[in-house]
């Protein structure tokens, strides 16, 4: 039988030209959609087989596919959510019919709901699946191109010593200690939470951050002023493994009500625990401490994403300017030295 019926849906079932069984459900309890269905796959197939066409795959092929190749990103996971969430508008698409147009709408629905960032996440998925189904697999001739919306430029906000110091005053013990260390080292918050004792050597005063650790998937190397090493010293003997814990338990969360309320308290507004690397990044800067640096330290993968503390360093960049006042007034700023 080429239309079997289980329960209320249709499913399709036949051989194709070169002997492969295809079966599917056709997704519907009306029979004669069902038919319809099964009458064009089969056709397709006979192209397929006999001239020589490309199959039509669809989106969730596509997408299927797309997981079984990237487990291994770090972002695996967020991609598996993503892609569960494009499937009620993609779910048994040919990518022939997935047009820019079609897309866009996608797109535009996740921007009105959130944010230009979390619609370009959307897109640039999509847009990558398509390429690799282009370029790699061969599935479709051509990839449609997608634009992505514009962001706006990400803000630098930062506290001022006085103010961290009011903070500090505020919170927990616990949580005190962690975003001492976090202005200390200017690490993100995750590498800081699941800080282990074997990433640390106080002996020789530095701890690393593994490759598969790290946002840009390098390891990092941190260098632990007395700040942090003071901090470290206090947390010896309470864990076996993790370095923060807090009632004997490793830290998981830090965006917490008691977070919350000591920045109310200390009357700071608009602050989320990533800006204490914006911070420390702005405190360094402000000291004269290279933007390169300052890079390398962070372990930012690229110089753009430090030249927004560049408006922090004046003085640093009034002496560079300098140098053209030595030159136009006849003055060797070496020998000057």
């Amino acid at each position: 039988m080429s239309l079997i019926k289980r329960g209320k849906t249709w499913w399709i079932d036949f051989t194709t030209p070169s002997g492969e069984r295809a079966r599917c459900s056709a997704r519907t309890e009306d029979r004669a959609q069902a038919q319809e269905l099964h009458d064009q796959l089969k056709a397709e197939s006979w192209r397929v087989a006999k001239l020589g066409e490309k199959p039509k795959r669809t989106w969730d092929e596509a997408a299927y596919r797309w997981l079984m190749e990237t487990g291994h990103k770090k972002s695996h996971q967020q991609d598996v959510s993503q892609i569960a969430w494009i499937q009620q508008f993609f779910r048994g698409i040919y990518l022939d019919d997935l047009t820019r147009e079609a897309i866009f709408k996608v797109g535009d629905l996740k921007y009105r709901d959130t944010s230009a960032a979390t619609a370009n996440r959307i897109l640039a998925l999509i847009r990558s699946i398509l390429r690799r189904a282009a370029l790699d697999w061969e599935w479709i001739d051509k990839a449609p191109m997608i634009k992505l919306y514009r962001e706006p430029k990400r803000r630098v906000r930062y506290l001022t010593p006085e103010q961290a110091k009011t903070l500090l005053e505020e919170l927990p013990e616990h949580l005190a200690d962690l975003v001492r260390f976090s202005l200390a080292t200017g690490l993100r918050q995750a590498n800081v939470i699941r800080l282990e004792w074997s990433q640390v050597d106080m002996q020789r005063r530095v701890a690393w951050i593994h490759g598969d650790q790290a946002k840009a998937g390098k390891p990092i190397h941190v260098t632990l002023n007395a700040t942090a090493i003071d901090v470290l010293t206090k947390q010896v003997g309470k864990h076996t493994t993790r370095v923060f814990t807090f009632k004997g338990n490793p830290i998981i969360q830090v965006n917490t009500k008691a977070w919350h309320k000591a920045l109310k308290r200390a009357g700071i507004d608009n602050f989320r625990w990533h800006d204490l690397r914006h911070t420390w990044a702005s405190w360094l800067t402000q000291q004269g401490v290279p933007l390169n640096v300052i890079q390398e330290m962070g372990a930012w993968e690229s110089a753009e994403m430090v030249r927004r503390y560049a408006h922090l360093a004046p003085e640093q960049f009034r002496q560079h300017a300098q140098v053209v006042d030595d030159l136009l007034n006849g003055t060797n700023t070496a020998q000057r030295k």
